[in-house]
């Protein structure tokens, strides 16, 4: 019987759940989390062994982008041997973008790696962050036979846990932020927290590769009536370019006007990876069921499926990032690397 105490370490980045009210000035100012455990003495009732690393300066989340993903991956990897799992305090507003990227960046992934944050500060009293950060501190360190019940990445909000590369932020005022509309949740958490073991991926008892090259020359063309022939040349003609996901209306529709697919026809035998990614919240691109749509797959357009546009952010910076052959950068799009897309819409590939 293993009775080792679950090692987890928490990264603190900053964001909302890392604020506290100045009683006399009423700002926002900065949490000490070292001395976590003084402000939550819930912690100190886990039977684990918790850590803390925190940014020298709290960012914003905002202000996330692809080089600080890059550190956090690396000090997973620095970390890993010796914790059994980690949680990732976050701002809500790009928590999505850095949960697909993290999912993509480590492969072989055995260990939870969980996001989560809060709506308001943890020195609010009305705060939904010190639940957040207690349940997704117990999820991270539930384990079964010595193995973690959640080997993925994953964000925790307001009851809910979500497959971090399938999960996008909805609103901004309410405690529940976040939906995951194309793929059930991981677990609910109630009196007793419930796992959806038939969602949960498998762990890959393999050791962890950790991929830090990314590629951020992409750009989004999100169309809508009546955009201007101008404007969509200004963006494929962007220097350096490599990608671009194309935001379509419905199952993965787009105008049918000639000058328009010339563009991007052009664009694709220019050598433009054109990704086509559904505006809609849910459902899936399904690219050639209305005439409308069946003219971007005539000339090449990659269809995303169901995967999210956060997600699709970040598959196209890591595939990218990855120097792969034309052909292999479209292999992977259209198939699934880290379950961000249903295995109805492509089996899932070792492309790495």
């Amino acid at each position: 019987m293993n009775n080792k105490r679950p090692s987890i370490l928490l990264i603190y980045t900053g964001g909302t759940i890392g604020m506290e009210e100045d009683v006399q000035s009423k700002s926002l100012r900065p949490v000490d989390f070292n001395h976590l455990t003084d402000r939550i003495p819930e912690l100190k009732t886990f039977n684990l062994n918790l850590s803390v690393i925190a940014f020298d300066k709290p960012m914003d989340s905002s202000n996330m982008n692809p080089d600080v993903w890059v550190k956090l991956a690396r000090l997973i990897e620095r970390n890993y041997s010796k914790q059994d799992g980690f949680v990732i305090l976050h701002g809500s507003d790009t928590m999505a973008f850095t949960a697909s990227a993290l999912s993509f960046m480590l492969e072989n992934l055995d260990k939870p790696v969980i996001l989560t944050g809060s709506q308001l500060p943890m020195g609010i009293i009305r705060t939904d962050g010190k639940e957040n950060l207690i349940t997704a501190i117990e999820i991270a360190s539930r384990q079964e036979k010595g193995r973690a019940v959640i080997p993925e990445v994953c964000i925790y909000f307001e009851y809910q846990l979500y497959r971090g590369n399938r999960t996008h932020k909805f609103n901004s005022e309410h405690f529940q932020a976040f939906q995951s509309a194309n793929y059930p949740v991981l677990a609910e958490a109630g009196v007793h927290i419930k796992f959806n073991t038939d969602a949960i991926q498998a762990g890959k008892p393999k050791k962890l590769k950790v991929h830090t090259r990314l590629d951020p020359n992409i750009a989004v063309l999100k169309i809508f009536p009546g955009i201007q022939k101008n404007a969509v040349a200004a963006i494929l003609n962007t220097k350096g370019l490599k990608a671009i996901i194309l935001e379509t209306f419905g199952s993965g529709n787009a105008p049918t006007e000639k000058g328009f697919i010339d563009l991007l026809t052009k664009a694709i035998d220019n050598g433009l990876i054109i990704y086509n990614v559904t505006q809609c919240n849910a459902g899936s691109v399904d690219q050639g069921k209305y005439e409308t749509s069946s003219q971007l797959k005539k000339i090449g357009v990659v269809g995303g499926a169901d995967i999210t546009y956060e997600a699709a952010i970040a598959k196209l910076m890591f595939v990218l990032g990855q120097k792969l052959k034309k052909k292999e950068i479209r292999k992977a799009l259209s198939n699934s690397l880290r379950g961000e897309l249903s295995e109805s819409h492509g089996a899932a590939a070792e492309i790495l």
